[in-house]
């Protein structure tokens, strides 16, 4: 598909999809308010996704047993919310185990259950299993699966506590029998591979006084070091929001080391300024030397662009590795660059072009320049992102895209 037939798409998409509920004061405001979505319960024996389980597109693959004695065992978390009632009927305390994300899905769970039927908890019969109780490979195994009816265990109910689970963002959800809903997750690895383009939230910004600044702690409107793109050059430019904003989810890292001794850690998915061919350690780039790589591209031996003293200059990548920190964070600069720790990466990920990238998100530069606002926007993916990663699979062909930076509609 040609590319302004993309450009025009998103130009349209900016003003026309933008969050319109943001009248101040009572009243209408902009537009009719839409009718709550109407919410349909699962039937018997219906599963969410309409795929197997351990597929892809619902919690993926069996990763392993974990036993009290094997290393993966620090990855359960307790769950002490006096909202849900565990059953823990082996009292072990191993219902109450269970992996970060499904902790995360049964509290949400937890509130909306109370939310619909006042005076009623969630409950859950059965967690992980140490036990060897369910079937060969079952993620009750992993703490990844739970099992889960009403407090007054009111069987007319299931049927809307199982879409009310799908609601709370399960990776899959089963009504699988008259006595229980059964609720799996993907595994927190697989969650943290699938990166988008970010920063960890003990990252580093330098803001136009000179102050070093956490990009956690980073608002739209502050002027922040950045680069003037494939020239080299540093300036400052305004922060106009964060493309994606995720304090808590723990996120996997590539992490580029330099022989100048700046460190960037960035999402696989993430763009930054590389050489195109061998460099010279501490000198200024010729123009044209800078391209831009997926973060899960970059080599040693490839020069990156730094700040020392104010000025860009080239330093070698001396080693390359990954860690796993939690938060993610992606402000976007009105520059479309951003130095983190020293080191200049675009503020785009994945599509594999920043000039493209930037291009893409003119009219959300326009709507700032125009409003001050980039639309309403709290944690998470920017409506504006998703729009881009909608029209982006649907006209670029694949190969456009990192395949661990576009985010499924269910996480």
């Amino acid at each position: 598909m040609q590319l302004p037939t993309l450009v025009t798409c998103l130009a349209g998409c900016a003003f026309l999809l933008s969050p319109l509920s943001e009248a101040c004061g009572p009243g209408k405001g902009h537009g009719r308010r839409r009718a709550p979505r109407k919410l349909v319960p699962l039937i018997l024996k219906q599963f969410s996704p309409n795929v197997a389980e351990q597929t892809l597109g619902a919690s993926g693959k069996f990763e392993g047993k974990i036993t009290r004695n094997s290393e993966r065992f620090k990855e359960l978390i307790p769950n002490y919310n006096p909202d849900i009632i565990f059953k823990d009927e082996e009292n072990t305390g191993a219902d109450r185990l269970m992996t970060q994300r499904c902790k995360d899905k049964l509290n949400s769970l937890a509130i909306s259950v109370m939310n619909h039927w006042p005076g009623v908890r969630l409950r859950v019969t059965e967690g992980w299993d140490e036990d060897g109780h369910h079937s060969t490979n079952s993620l009750h195994y992993e703490g990844r699966a739970v099992d889960i009816t009403t407090s007054d265990r009111d069987r007319e109910k299931y049927a809307m506590l199982a879409r009310l689970a799908v609601e709370a963002g399960f990776d899959w959800v089963h009504y699988e029998s008259r006595a229980h809903i059964h609720c799996s997750v993907k595994s927190d690895h697989s969650m943290a591979a699938k990166s988008g383009g970010c920063f960890p939230g003990n990252a580093s910004v330098t803001l136009e006084s000179g102050v070093q600044k956490s990009i956690s702690d980073l608002r739209p409107g502050e002027r922040v070091l950045a680069s003037s793109g494939g020239d080299g050059d540093l300036v400052f430019s305004e922060v106009l929001a964060f493309l994606d904003r995720d304090p808590d989810t723990p996120r996997l890292f590539v992490t580029l080391q330099t022989e100048a001794g700046a460190q960037i850690s960035l999402t696989a998915a993430h763009l930054i300024f590389v050489s195109k061919r061998n460099c010279s350690e501490g000198t200024a780039p010729a123009p044209g030397v800078l391209r831009t790589v997926y973060a899960s591209d970059a080599r040693p031996g490839q020069c990156v662009l730094v700040s020392a003293g104010g000025l860009g200059r080239l330093s070698r990548i001396s080693r390359v590795s990954m860690r796993l920190s939690r938060g993610a964070f992606a402000p976007l600069t009105r520059q479309g660059t951003i130095v983190v720790d020293g080191v200049a990466a675009s503020c785009y990920a994945v599509v594999d072009q920043h000039w493209l990238a930037h291009w893409a998100f003119a009219p959300l530069r326009l709507m700032y320049s125009c409003t001050g606002s980039t639309g309403g926007h709290s944690d998470g993916l920017h409506w504006y992102s998703r729009v881009l990663q909608w029209l982006g699979r649907t006209l670029l062909d694949s190969g456009r895209l990192h395949p661990l930076g576009v985010a499924q509609d269910d996480t």
